[in-house]
């Protein structure tokens, strides 16, 4: 089956710069500033560069326990991570991986656009009813509602502590 691709875009009045440090490259201020969705990020093998593994620790608030992901693309010049999260207990049976791509750019009001495509690689052997692709759109929707609250969470705190980052 085609994998299912999710593009969205959220804007910010914190500079690129700053936006791609605070929400990209400090594994530990989202669970300080938004326990309830990410309890904690912890290195599992790597520098926290390419190939990087990481295991994400979802907070009580959340449905999901765990995930880990590999850190496939890092550009700290032009603010773009890629990762590819490899295994969660949110897969169902279904799902075989599901790769990220964010871009941070400058607005021309002197913030930013994050722009975040997600695509859900469904396992070959796999031929999906439509009852499963609507809870998987389901399951979607609420992946983007939870990283949009953790991206407005990163952006309050930027706002609140304007020296943090620079």
């Amino acid at each position: 089956m085609a994998p299912i691709t999710c593009d969205y875009e959220v804007t910010s009045s914190v500079p690129p710069a700053r936006l791609f440090k605070a929400f990209i490259l400090d594994d530990n201020l989202i669970p300080k500033v938004f326990p309830q969705a990410i309890k904690s990020v912890e290195i599992i093998e790597g520098d926290g560069g390419v190939g990087t593994i990481k295991l994400i620790t979802f907070g009580e608030g959340c449905h999901i326990k765990s995930a880990k992901h590999r850190v496939d693309g890092l550009d700290k010049n032009n603010f773009t991570y890629t990762y590819t999260v490899t295994e969660s207990d949110a897969f169902s049976a279904e799902l075989e991986k599901i790769t990220c791509v964010i871009k941070i750019e400058a607005s021309a009001d002197g913030g930013s656009i994050c722009k975040t495509s997600s695509t859900y690689h469904i396992k070959d052997s796999v031929q999906v009813t439509e009852e499963q692709a609507e809870a998987g759109k389901e399951k979607i929707k609420s992946a983007k509602e939870r990283a949009l609250a953790m991206f407005k969470a990163v952006e309050t705190y930027l706002q609140a502590n304007p020296d943090a980052y620079n």
